[in-house]
């Protein structure tokens, strides 16, 4: 009995090393988006950034995907709410319409396929049909040219065929994620670093200052997060669920390597002097994908769960304000030196995605315990 005392003790002694506590993450994520629901109440006022933008575009489309994660977890009518409103008001369409084939501008029928699925009305998918049907009835495979369009748009295409069981969607979706892997400028994704670069600016022979290669740290992020979201929503037979499945584990291996000593991600994975220091969106969106992996028993959890930890407990105590607003945000861009400076205190020219990337990594965590 006192032998397998000690052994139940060291237990929980390891379990409390290695998985953040489950209450107190939930209130920190509940924090975070509070903040932002409170600051940014209006659903409906557009974003003024150098210019006038509607409330749909593809930086409220990913915090939408954190608040239906947050929702699924905790189904708090006040978020159902902010979200079905968001999408009446903008009539379950895009920026652009149903015939755009700019992937941040269908971002956002995440979201209304989403709401669909609690309370099913043609009308909130009508326009997310309309537009991947024409992209799956059109030849070109070449929109995705930048790798942020990857996590913006190819989970629609998953949802919706999981939703209708239109293994058309599966098909298309493919097409396009394989042209930009393979194909855009020569192929975007480097075998030789299981990274990818941001579009076709970034490939060899151009360098970081130290000589690398490019590979940005959110840019790689919008990847990751897009084959979680993908292997979350297809069925495990689909043909090319095990390509998706090895360039995420291919991704995380690279990752880790790049984690700093204080278990954040710099802006340039490989370059840590290039605008060096603490980020939080790309390393929302690794922990984001490391704890959805453990999560679905893809990551090995031993391995895993002390580099999740040690993340997610750095962004907590480093860029959580008391007041739940989100510090070390890298603002828009494609590369290490835009969006500067990010500090503690800095305030990103939009404040919405990286909520939303912080919501994705918290929901996965707050699940680690399960």
């Amino acid at each position: 009995m006192l032998l397998l005392a000690v052994i139940l003790i060291s237990h929980d002694g390891l379990t409390a090393q290695t998985i953040p506590n489950r209450e107190e993450t939930l209130k920190t994520v509940v924090s975070v988006n509070n903040y932002f629901m409170t600051k940014f109440e209006d659903y409906k006022a557009p974003s003024n950034v150098g210019r006038l933008r509607p409330s749909n575009i593809w930086t409220r489309g990913v915090y939408y995907e954190g608040l239906m994660a947050l929702y699924s977890v905790l189904p708090e009518e006040k978020y159902y709410a902010y979200a079905y409103d968001w999408a009446e008001f903008h009539k379950w369409d895009y920026r652009n319409g149903p015939s755009t084939r700019n992937a941040d501008d269908y971002c956002a029928g995440q979201t209304y396929i989403d709401l669909y699925r609690l309370n099913p009305e043609p009308h909130m998918i009508r326009k997310v049909i309309a537009n991947l049907d024409m992209l799956v009835n059109t030849p070109q495979n070449d929109d995705w040219w930048w790798i942020d369009a990857i996590q913006m748009g190819m989970p629609v295409f998953a949802k919706l065929g999981t939703t209708l069981g239109e293994p058309k969607y599966y098909d298309k979706m493919w097409d396009m994620y394989e042209y930009c892997r393979n194909q855009m400028a020569g192929g975007l994704f480097n075998p030789e670093d299981n990274l990818w670069w941001r579009d076709g600016d970034f490939i060899p022979p151009y360098k970081e200052p130290n000589g690398e290669d490019c590979y940005w740290s959110r840019g790689n992020g919008w990847v990751y997060a897009a084959l979680v979201r993908v292997m979350d929503e297809i069925p495990l037979d689909e043909k090319h669920y095990k390509d998706y499945q090895k360039d995420f584990l291919a991704m995380t291996e690279a990752l880790v390597k790049c984690q700093r000593k204080d278990g954040l991600w710099n802006v340039s994975l490989h370059d840590p002097k290039n605008f060096g220091g603490k980020e939080v969106t790309g390393t929302s969106l690794f922990v984001y994908g490391m704890a959805w992996g453990v999560n679905n028993g893809i990551l090995d959890k031993k391995t895993y769960l002390p580099i999740i930890k040690k993340a997610w407990d750095a962004m907590v105590k480093d860029a959580v304000h008391d007041n739940g607003y989100l510090g070390y945000v890298q603002g828009t861009g494609k590369e290490p030196k835009d969006g500067q400076p990010v500090k503690y205190d800095s305030v990103p020219d939009f404040e919405d995605y990286g909520v939303g990337c912080f919501l994705l990594a918290g929901v996965e965590v707050y699940k680690l315990e399960e």
